[in-house]
């Protein structure tokens, strides 16, 4: 019997060479921050003020950097609104998109979790 969802490969069936893939993907959510950054963006914030707000806690100077490291992911883009003063909007890529949408299931058992006492 499968433990996978309907349509997904059983992982014990993932081969070898894309457990790399695996790996780096799970880290890549797993940084500190990101996934409360990724969170907000999915959530509208634009601004780096906005994320600041949402993301309690973290500095402005990690903010930045992690803001800086989902657009080298291909996770958040950013655009320059050449006004005055310089606007910079942030939002979710479709990848970012996609990743807070297969991010999901993970979000519903941490509810689960935490409702049952065992977080």
């Amino acid at each position: 019997m499968s433990n996978a969802a309907p349509g997904l490969v059983p992982y014990q069936q993932i081969p070898e060479s894309e457990c790399r893939g695996f790996q780096d993907a799970l880290e890549l959510v797993g940084r500190r921050w990101t996934g409360a950054i990724l969170l907000a963006a999915a959530r509208g914030a634009r601004r780096f003020g906005e994320y600041r707000a949402a993301v309690a806690g973290i500095s402005d100077r990690l903010l930045a950097q992690r803001l800086r490291e989902l657009e080298a992911d291909g996770l958040i883009s950013r655009t320059v609104i050449p006004s005055t003063p310089v606007q910079i909007t942030y939002a979710p890529t479709p990848d970012g998109r996609d990743l807070m949408s297969v991010l999901q299931p993970l979000v519903t058992w941490s509810h689960r979790r935490r409702a049952a006492g065992t977080d």
